[in-house]
């Protein structure tokens, strides 16, 4: 390439083409970065104020998942929290209980994710069991 001169030779680099592949680069990081964080889905139970009491001679299961995703299966906690744990460790507490019909309840803590809630579903499913339920946060504040 020559400058104007006899002889020249341009040997700078040129940055422009470098210096726009960044900025757009820079433009999709902004743009992607608030979806990130919006990627899992989380679970609000809804609060309730005038909640009735589990009735202690009615038969249930209760399940409890905390904000790890780790499960417990009346009081015990399980290995896994994978859908094929749950279903086993399940049938093996409504053998053990020689209830077919019997309700389950799940704790789900407010900030666990959707999908460990939704294996336990699908566990009760798999099992015929018909009657579920999601448990809320009971309020201590009765005022209006």
């Amino acid at each position: 390439m020559s400058m104007g001169g006899v002889g020249e030779t341009f040997t700078d680099i040129n940055i422009t083409p470098l210096t726009d592949v960044f900025l757009v680069l820079l433009v999709i990081m902004i743009l992607i970065a608030p979806l990130i964080d919006k990627s899992e889905l989380k679970i609000k139970p809804p609060e309730t104020v005038y909640a009735q009491k589990e009735n202690s001679r009615t038969k249930t299961i209760m399940i409890d998942v905390d904000t790890e995703g780790k499960v417990a299966l009346q009081g015990k906690a399980l290995p896994s929290n994978d859908e094929a744990t749950i279903q086993a460790k399940l049938k093996e507490v409504i053998d053990k209980m020689g209830v077919t019909d019997i309700p389950v309840t799940v704790n789900a803590d407010g900030n666990c994710k959707q999908k460990n809630v939704v294996y336990i579903m699908q566990a009760c499913s798999a099992l015929g069991i018909k009657r579920m339920r999601v448990a809320t946060v009971q309020q201590t504040n009765y005022a209006k």
